[in-house]
């Protein structure tokens, strides 16, 4: 109970501090893997599966080409991301669909994601989560990148379900503060 309480602090301090509370993230996703029981949750849901939807978008006056071109790749995640330092392939390569990666972040989380498409011509892709230490499953995620007046505009959504004894809000929010830091950093 204590490990979820700082869990729960955590999730206010990243909707209050932005890219600061990604840190806080981290330490609660590290309060959350030490000692509640759903730690290192298995997600098998694919595309479409239902439950609650998170998004956020963020505009930049820079070309589409140029905004794919910094976050494109499945691998590299760490170099535009501020909440991870590494990515380990361990399945396929590059960015083809069924490529397997090991997403780390700045405390030693991690999460275990999928590719499962990859569209340069539309310049956008998406993956699921196999393993992660949250509370979720079913998992899917996309990012695209859009044309816009300013120049483009990314957006990331998912639909993800919560598991029993987990906020729907809470996991909103979290979620949400993750792509909030990452589109963020864009700029």
């Amino acid at each position: 109970l204590k490990a979820f309480r700082s869990y729960f602090v955590a999730i206010a301090f990243i909707i209050a501090a932005g890219v600061v509370g990604i840190a806080v993230f981290v330490a609660g996703v590290s309060s959350v893997t030490s000692g509640m029981p759903f730690n290192r949750i298995h997600t098998e849901a694919g595309p479409g599966a239902a439950g609650l939807l998170a998004d956020e978008e963020v505009e930049l006056a820079a070309s589409p080409a140029r905004t794919w071109a910094v976050i494109k790749d499945f691998q590299r995640w760490q170099t535009w991301h501020p909440a991870f330092v590494s990515t380990e392939i361990t399945k396929g390569g590059g960015n083809a669909k069924g490529t397997v990666r090991v997403l780390a972040t700045k405390d030693g989380a991690k999460f275990n994601e999928e590719l499962l498409m990859h569209d340069a011509t539309s310049r956008s892709y998406q993956y699921r989560i196999i393993e992660s230490p949250l509370p979720i499953s079913g998992y899917v995620s996309t990012i695209e990148v859009k044309e816009s007046k300013l120049g483009s505009r990314v957006v990331w959504s998912s639909n993800f379900t919560v598991n029993p004894g987990a906020s729907d809000e809470a996991m909103k929010k979290t979620i949400a503060g993750v792509y909030r830091a990452g589109l963020d950093s864009l700029k």
